[in-house]
């Protein structure tokens, strides 16, 4: 398992080995014991899975506030995504500071995103399936969320304002701004 913190080094890109023969192949996505090792000893609690039918699908800009903060391990199954993470803890060096990846079938890479970070990802291939681990179930009191294409963040979606696919929630999210501070350090 290949493990690079990224230029904010809390959050990180993990590639498992994958080992492929005539029938396919075998990865372990997953070992509690390896991922320690890597700087990752978070407890998951529960696997989300997503399929997005379209390209230029955006989910996010999301999080969750204590007492149900969530960190997420997130790997996309069939496609890809553009997936990103926003530093909101105040007090951070990198507060209001973004790292992206593509993660896709393809690459078998997958992103730790510990809490205190927004995430959201945009997909580049219809038919995409992302699965994330989390480190809190969900709770709907708990839930926050940013607009995905606040100007005070500048992120660099790939995907044109006009083309982008969001849910009516997603749609309603405010500015960073004009949110209370959720994380501090």
């Amino acid at each position: 398992m290949k493990v690079e913190p990224l230029a904010i080094p809390e959050v990180m890109l993990v590639t498992p080995p994958r080992f492929g023969d005539a029938r396919g192949f075998f990865s372990e996505t997953y070992n509690a014991a390896r991922f320690a090792q890597a700087g990752i000893s978070d407890v998951f609690v529960q696997d989300n899975h997503s399929l997005s039918a379209a390209k230029g699908v955006i989910r996010g800009l999301h999080c969750q506030i204590a007492p149900h903060v969530q960190g997420k391990l997130v790997r996309c199954v069939r496609g890809a995504i553009w997936d990103v993470a926003v530093d909101i803890r105040v007090g951070s060096p990198s507060y209001g500071r973004h790292v992206a990846a593509v993660l896709s079938a393809a690459n078998w890479q997958q992103l730790w995103v510990p809490g205190g970070f927004l995430h959201g990802f945009c997909t580049l291939e219809p038919d995409t399936e992302v699965i994330y681990k989390v480190t809190d179930v969900w709770n709907k009191d708990c839930e926050r969320g940013v607009i995905w294409n606040d100007p005070d963040l500048a992120l660099p979606w790939p995907v044109a304002p006009g083309e982008a696919v969001l849910s009516d929630k997603d749609a309603a999210l405010p500015r960073l701004a004009a949110c209370e501070p959720w994380y501090t350090l």
